[in-house]
């Protein structure tokens, strides 16, 4: 397989961690998956179930006047329409901290109402719902609800919100959260260096469009509440239904089931949530809410948006003396988890490299659009594009090749761990030996000598080339590195794995029963996975932030090493020998003058065996390099990828084949937000997206470039398995490579003229601007 583009841990580099690589090359879901035998939320049938839809909001903004439900009940096969007005127990939108990434301060004053109450702040915000025998009633009965709006104007960009002039809270400033991460940097820094270069760029707001949208399905039962919703989070999920509700926790159960893709879209209590479980309540009847895809790209959370100014200064020699980045963030029209998302990107700032004074500082702004929320990688795109796209206008400045400009301020293997000035500890790193495969596998040299020739090439289309090295966080912070878990082991020989994470696309029903059967010594068919259920696994953190191998796979092994331990003095009692005497091997405990007793045997001998425990990782920092290499037709404003490469470093591949998947996947959307998605709106506000995907550009098969996929290896200290996260790296490291590489074509004078995406218009304007210093690259 090593000529695939991936490869398994070379054990001389790494005996420590081999005997946690796994050798899986299929998936045990795909079948099932692939054959439509999934069965997701709007799968499953229940006697008597109610289908929701909400009737939204034309305005960005506005002041509600009022909401007339009476002509919708008279609807034939509607149940019940509801306002805010005629629900006065319905609970807000519940807000939950997670870890370190938000404030109490920030939501104090802006609660987020599950239905409008007096003010719309976003477009499609939740006015009323209708609860029909079908969603064609239901829709039927929202279209006979009157509705009055005064409009408001609205603001839709961070940069014009930060002004105040509009403002979404009366007597409240739209800035809800002011951040920083290291330290002022004293003027003489940037006074007494040999250059400094200054930019201003946008992070536009992205949609994560997963295949499947939000779902949620309520049954009461007795004196219960199964939920049903394809979740990242479903125990902070029952945890936040329960507490809207007044209830205890244990009154509730989340079930995950098949889940069709989340992307960090998907670790929330929405507001339809909210409403759906409140009226399965007070109706004693299964309500349910299937997202369309149009509802999805009205309402939907959304990714990045940040308004990005940076400055940074180097020695002659092209060594970083300084780095300063203002980010004003759009989080949205409440200020949920997103507020405090910005704040990834400060302390992310530093990326790669070696930079004595830095210095980020944040506001996060409310706008007249939908929460922003995470979305694959989460902060640290928005910190590596802003530092990738300066090192090339830094090493233009000082007229050295974009890659040996990298290679003299990389973070050295030596310095780890590594404390960087803006609080983030490094775990391990080699930058170089990432750059290096990358560079070799592109064919940089090759690729500098045809563009050179290019150039002297009146009728040859430009043509760049555009590196971009990452170092991203995975795990989550400081206080949600942790999971919960179990392994039993039955007398049929079967062992239940159960977990607090939950699927949604990552390859866990492969992944974690085969890390299993190898800790344990056993097949993988006697391993079963039980995730995604709160009654199966009463405690857990879920699936996000690049945590699954890193956390929840680690937690696997030392449940295994719990329960071989068990074996072990259980063995020991039955054959009254001390527990040193007894070993494990292959799946069964073993001492001299003893046969082998498998674990089908030692549960009927001695009982029910099962291990439960909360295992605690430590944060980890993947790495990589990205290069792209892009071709432009001035004239046509068009950019073709002719080649991309993305290696990337998460540490200990457990499973190859998912791991390429991932990374495969990622590059893709760093491809889209590179070069085509985008959310635009008009001017009062209200998004371009009448035409559904038509408005919103996704990368599809016909544009996807030639990708080549590689890896290294550097360990992780701060997990007994050695692995980083896998899921963000393209996401990441994919942008800054393709704007590079077309600011490297264009030789642009200006980087402001290329803000992403960068469409035919953005291209050809920038093509004709003014280029930078003939000779200088």
């Amino acid at each position: 397989m090593q000529g695939s583009g991936f490869r398994t841990v070379d054990s001389r580099e790494n005996t420590k961690y081999r005997g946690a690589v796994v050798e899986q090359w299929t998936r045990r879901e795909d079948e099932r998956l692939l054959t439509g035998r999934g069965r997701y939320v709007a799968d499953i049938k229940v006697p008597g179930c109610l289908d929701a839809a909400f009737v939204r909001s034309k305005f960005a903004h506005g002041v509600l006047r009022g909401v007339d439900c009476v002509a919708a009940r008279d609807v034939p096969g509607v149940v019940g329409a509801w306002s805010a007005a005629d629900l006065p127990d319905l609970p807000p939108v519940p807000h939950t901290l997670l870890a370190r990434l938000s404030t109490e301060d920030a939501v104090a004053g802006r609660e987020w109402p599950a239905l409008v109450k007096d003010r719309v702040r976003y477009p499609g915000e939740a006015l009323a719902v209708v609860l029909g025998e079908d969603r064609y009633c239901a829709e039927d009965g929202v279209a006979e609800v009157a509705v009055t709006v005064e409009p408001l104007p609205a603001v839709v960009t961070p940069s014009a919100a930060s002004e105040d002039a509009v403002t979404l809270f009366d007597g409240l400033s739209n800035i809800a959260l002011r951040g920083e991460a290291g330290q002022p940097i004293d003027s003489s820094v940037w006074r007494d260096a040999a250059a400094v270069v200054e930019a201003r760029y946008r992070q536009q707001l992205l949609m994560p469009s997963p295949m499947e949208c939000r779902t949620i399905l309520a049954v009461p039962e007795g004196d219960r509440l199964t939920v049903w919703s394809g979740h990242q989070m479903p125990h902070r999920l029952r945890r936040e239904l329960a507490a809207l509700l007044g209830w205890s926790t244990d009154r509730i159960r989340v079930v995950v089931p098949d889940t069709g893709g989340a992307f960090g879209s998907k670790s929330a209590a929405f507001p339809e949530f909210v409403v759906v479980a409140y009226l399965a309540v007070k109706l004693g009847r299964p309500v349910r809410w299937i997202e369309d895809r149009l509802e999805s790209m009205l309402v939907a959370t959304r990714g990045r948006g940040q308004d990005q100014t940076v400055r940074l200064a180097a020695d002659s020699e092209g060594r970083l003396l300084a780095y300063e980045l203002k980010i004003d963030a759009d989080v949205g029209a409440y200020p949920h988890l997103g507020v405090g998302l910005p704040m990834q990107t400060a302390w992310m700032a530093t990326g790669a490299y070696t930079t004595p004074h830095v210095h980020a500082t944040l506001s996060s702004v409310l706008t007249n659009t939908i929460v922003t929320y995470p979305y694959r990688g989460a902060g640290r795109p928005e910190a590596a594009i802003a530092i990738e796209r300066t090192m090339d206008l830094l090493a233009r400045r000082l007229g050295i090749d974009p890659v040996e400009m990298r290679r003299r301020n990389f973070i050295q293997p030596e310095d780890f761990p590594y404390e960087t000035p803006t609080g983030r500890r490094y775990d391990s790193g080699n930058y170089e030996a990432a750059l290096d495969r990358a560079l070799k596998t592109i064919g940089y040299e090759e690729w500098r000598a045809e563009q050179a020739r290019r150039r002297n090439d009146l009728d040859a289309l430009p043509l760049g080339i555009g590196v971009s090295c990452y170092v991203e966080r995975s795990g989550g912070e400081t206080g949600g590195l942790h999971e919960f878990g179990s392994l039993e082991a039955r007398e049929d020989g079967t062992i239940i794995a159960r977990c607090g994470a939950a699927p949604s696309g990552q390859g866990h029903e492969t992944v974690f029963p085969a890390l299993v059967a190898k800790s344990l010594g056993i097949p993988e068919a006697q391993v079963r996975l039980a995730e995604g259920d709160t009654d199966e696994q009463p405690e857990g953190l879920g699936s996000f932030a690049s945590r699954s191998a890193q956390v929840a796979g680690a937690m696997f092994q030392h449940a295994a090493t719990l329960l071989i331990e068990e074996a072990r003095k259980r063995a020991a009692e039955l054959w009254e020998l001390p527990v040193d005497a007894v070993e494990w091997a292959d799946g069964a405990v073993h001492a001299d003058r003893h046969s082998p007793l498998g674990l089908p045997e030692l549960v009927h001998a001695t009982g029910p065996l099962r291990v439960d425990d909360r295992f605690e990782a430590g944060m980890a920092f993947p790495f990589g390099t990205h290069v792209a290499v892009a071709e432009v037709d001035p004239e046509l404003g068009s950019v073709r990828v002719l080649q991309l490469v993305a290696v990337d470093d998460c540490g200990v591949v457990l499973n190859p084949t998912v791991v390429h998947g991932q990374a495969f996947g990622s590059a893709v959307q760093g491809i889209g937000q590179a070069l085509y998605e985008g959310m635009t709106f008009g001017d009062d506000g209200v998004p371009h997206l009448s035409g559904g995907f038509l408005d919103y550009l996704m990368p599809t098969a016909m544009e996807i470039p030639p990708i080549e996929v590689q890896d290294t290896c550097t360990p992780s200290p701060s997990t007994p398995l050695g692995a980083k996260g896998a899921g963000e790296s393209g996401c990441i490291g994919t942008p800054a490579a393709i704007v590079n590489a077309v600011a490297d074509a264009l030789q642009i004078a200006d980087p402001n003229l290329l803000q992403m995406p960068l469409s035919p218009d953005t291209v050809w304007r920038a093509a004709r601007a003014p280029k930078y210093e003939e000779g200088v690259r």
